[in-house]
């Protein structure tokens, strides 16, 4: 039996994204990205704290170093959990287009990101969150093949919120600063899921 081809009436994708919003425009994001199978690569809880591996440092690296790609944007709380990460991101108002948006590709200096266009006409704008969020899983895919030589790091996609408004904020970054106490409950732990 031979493998279908993309058929786009067939294997069309619904977006998880809000329909017609700019998510390049100024604002603050929660998102959420998963490692492929929910496997724990990035570390281990204990004492209801996070041990980083040397997978999960690397991914702590890389979300740290986004302003030093993205000029525009702020980092508000994160965690770097053993199978995904939570963060905010805050896009501020665009002073200029100079730099729509960096990846590090573990050389001095870093690449230009573009938008492109994938197999299913993706495309991407630049200095959105989007553009983040694939520079972000980019660096570490890169960085850990790199260092460990192993793939298939990342779950296709990422979960996002517009944070609307101050206590959105707040409730986001309480989740985030005790998303490692509260692990055993956590919808992403594979133990909450069955064989």
């Amino acid at each position: 039996m031979s493998p279908s081809k993309f058929d786009p009436k067939k294997h069309h994708r619904r977006s998880i994204r809000l329909q017609g919003y700019d998510y390049s425009q100024a604002g603050a994001y929660y998102v959420t990205i998963v490692t492929y199978q929910r496997d724990c690569l990035f570390g281990k809880i204990e004492n209801e704290e996070m041990l980083l591996s040397d997978f999960g440092a690397i991914a702590n690296e890389c979300w740290i170093a986004i302003p030093d790609h993205f000029p525009n944007v702020e980092l508000g709380a994160y965690v770097v959990m053993p199978n995904h990460v939570h963060g905010i991101i805050l896009i501020r108002a665009d002073e200029s287009q100079s730099n729509p948006g960096m990846i590090d590709d573990g050389r001095r200096g870093a690449a230009l990101l573009r938008p492109y266009e994938d197999q299913h006409k993706i495309n991407v704008k630049p200095g959105s969150l989007g553009a983040i969020v694939r520079s972000f899983k980019s660096a570490v895919s890169y960085r850990i093949n790199k260092e460990h030589n192993a793939t298939g790091i990342w779950q296709r996609n990422y979960y996002e919120h517009i944070i609307r408004n101050e206590t959105d904020l707040q409730n986001k970054t309480d989740y985030i600063e005790a998303n490692p106490m509260l692990w055993d409950e956590d919808d992403n732990n594979p133990i909450n899921h069955g064989p």
